[in-house]
């Protein structure tokens, strides 16, 4: 049940009218008066609600975004704004404002998301991302709040939650067959983080092909970095270090690829003469690469896009059905991928 003024009156001993003037930080109240009605409202759980005059018509015209982590880091990966893009677009047709997340840490981002919730200052929710045993998904789910995930609920039993997504487990299987076509057998998978719930069906993906081919999952061909260049560098250290390197790589992210690329120029290993790389995303860096990679497109802008469209609907309509929609991704094959002939042994 949600906290409200005449709660915090009541628990202070004061009047309604004195808390509204604490919150408005009067110079009429007591600085005496002000500590306890602000320890009022932070034993009760209470959120200043700055969009009254909006609510008066029941709606802010204003959608909140959060992102998986602190706004510095995010924004190193082209993902974020070009899906924001799709979002802001759709938005704006819409006449609604933007208001994004700003925590640094997953306690800061929750936290956040109560105000958002709580204070009224949105009216509903994109989440950029699906986490494993996310707690802010599972808290808007409980508190009936209108949102969409961009990803797949990681938990089947919030079937009643809308998202938008690609088929990442068929993307990852597909690509794996395609390098299996090329000839390759020694097959590595560069995953991003394994709290997230695309890098979890990547990888299953990834499985699902090598199993249909009779080929044995090798422990030491799976690694996992955060999608940013040090962790393709990282990556590619590790697994050229082998006694048998792979010959072609399945990476998570272009940035990431973009760190695998450069690595592997200061080891005077060639792609794809040497080993073949296939990324995800196709962000324009993919294309600017040397060689260009060969990158599946995700059509990142029709992920926000279409987010935005259910969000605004579900606002709109609160008794609308769930929705689950599929973005169609595409192969895009550049020069980075190569036919791979084994080598006979020496006579």
């Amino acid at each position: 049940m949600t906290v409200t003024i005449k709660d915090v009156a009541k628990k202070a001993n004061v009047a309604p009218s004195t808390v509204s003037r604490v919150i408005a930080n009067s110079s009429r109240i007591s600085q005496r008066t002000k500590e306890r009605v602000r320890e009022a409202m932070e034993e009760l759980g209470y959120h200043p609600n700055f969009n009254a005059r909006s609510l008066a018509n029941k709606s802010t015209k204003t959608i909140g975004l959060v992102m998986p982590n602190s706004a510095n880091k995010t924004f190193q990966n082209p993902f974020f704004p070009e899906v924001i893009r799709g979002i802001s677009t759709k938005a704006h047709m819409l006449e609604y404002g933007l208001y994004l997340s700003t925590g640094q840490t997953e306690e800061e981002i929750f936290e956040e998301v109560q105000h958002m919730v709580q204070g009224r200052r949105v009216d509903g929710i994109i989440l950029l991302y699906s986490r494993v045993n996310d707690k802010v998904m599972s808290y808007l789910h409980e508190q009936n709040f209108p949102f969409t995930v961009i990803g797949r609920p990681y938990d089947a039993r919030m079937s009643q939650i809308t998202y938008v997504n690609n088929d990442n487990f068929k993307a990852a299987k597909t690509v794996t067959e395609y390098l299996l076509l090329l000839g390759h057998e020694r097959i590595a998978f560069v995953g991003g983080n394994l709290d997230f719930v695309v890098t979890v069906d990547h990888m299953e993906g990834y499985e699902r092909a090598l199993k249909n081919a009779g080929i044995k999952l090798r422990d030491e061909y799976v690694v996992f970095h955060e999608e940013l260049q040090e962790g393709g560098q990282e990556a590619v250290i590790a697994l050229m270090s082998l006694k048998e390197p792979p010959t072609a790589l399945l990476v998570a992210d272009d940035i990431m690829t973009f760190g695998v690329l450069r690595m592997l120029s200061e080891m005077d290993v060639k792609v794809p003469d040497d080993v073949s790389i296939i990324s995800f995303n196709n962000l324009m860096i993919s294309e600017l690469s040397a060689p260009p990679m060969t990158t599946v497109d995700i059509n990142i802008y029709s992920l926000g896009y279409e987010a935005a469209t259910c969000l605004v609907e579900k606002i709109l309509r609160p008794d609308t059905k769930p929705k689950k929609v599929l973005i169609p991704h595409k192969l895009i094959k550049r020069q980075s991928c190569h036919r791979h002939v084994k080598k006979l042994a020496p006579q």
